[in-house]
């Protein structure tokens, strides 16, 4: 793809990690990459932004495109996490057709790779792949039970688009939340509308909302405990309070965390 190295080039030449006073406040964007994805803050610009603005920023990924989903706000120094990057610009209509184009690139890119993976017969599931805006670096998700030796994989991807392959081993609470689906409550899931960290959930938190400790009834789409025992066992303080200590964490309780694995190939 001539038009990787081009964009690379022009990563390059575009750090924009801001220096941080030492004191004081800088005003700063949240952005998110993804629909219920994690908010990431970046410097405002000389542009003037707002909710809902298409944006493009630098990543430790390279060149992306994000959705301004915090309008512009002033935060202490001492509460940004370094390093902090400042907005490249709105996305323009050359960056809005390059986007599509990526969409269309991705899809192909799919195609191709779960044909690698069932050449080589590992036991993988592909789940999405991303092209970054200046197609630097395609990104593979995918899900498996175990490590899976994929080296040879890495090999044919990079050979056929001549760009940095990341391969990410997702955990089945990310794969529900970039599939999507609809609840045991009927409603869309949490994970792809609104919620956008995951926290431990255990079985502790069913018992102290007095509830059915049938898996499936406590189970979500993932197969792991809902998420919503989570954040609506704050709701039952006063239910929590009389927990005895044999309620306590112990070998019935469940605490469910994942870990993404990433493997990550240069082009040669």
């Amino acid at each position: 793809m001539d038009e990787a190295q081009e964009f690379c080039e022009f990563k390059e030449d575009n750090d924009t990690i801001v220096e941080l006073p030492e004191s004081g406040t800088v005003t700063v964007v949240g952005v998110r990459f993804r629909p219920a994805g994690k908010i990431y803050y970046f410097k405002v610009g000389e542009e003037e932004l707002k909710v809902n603005d298409l944006v493009i920023v630098q990543t430790i990924r390279g060149i992306e495109a994000g959705t301004v989903v915090i309008g512009p706000r002033e935060m202490p120094v001492e509460k940004i996490v370094a390093p902090l990057r400042e907005v490249i610009r709105k996305a323009t209509e050359d960056d809005i057709k390059t986007i599509e184009e990526n969409k269309k690139r991705a899809r192909e890119a799919f195609a191709i790779c779960e044909e690698k993976i069932a050449e080589h017969g590992l036991p993988m599931k592909l789940i999405d792949v991303e092209f970054t805006l200046d197609v630097g670096k395609i990104l593979f998700y995918f899900t498996a039970e175990g490590r899976v030796d994929f080296r040879e994989l890495v090999k044919d991807l990079a050979a056929i688009f001549k760009t940095r392959i990341e391969l990410r081993q997702i955990g089945v609470r990310d794969e529900a939340k970039f599939l999507g689906g609809i609840g045991p409550c009927g409603r869309e899931l949490c994970c792809c509308t609104w919620l956008g960290d995951f926290e431990p959930v255990s079985i502790r938190m069913a018992k102290g909302q007095n509830l059915s400790l049938n898996p499936s009834k406590i189970s979500g789409l993932c197969g792991r405990l809902m998420c919503c025992l989570k954040f609506e066992n704050e709701c039952y303080g006063c239910c929590n309070q009389e927990t005895t200590a044999e309620d306590g964490e112990g070998e019935d309780d469940e605490i469910i965390e994942e870990e993404d694995e990433i493997i990550e190939v240069e082009e040669e």
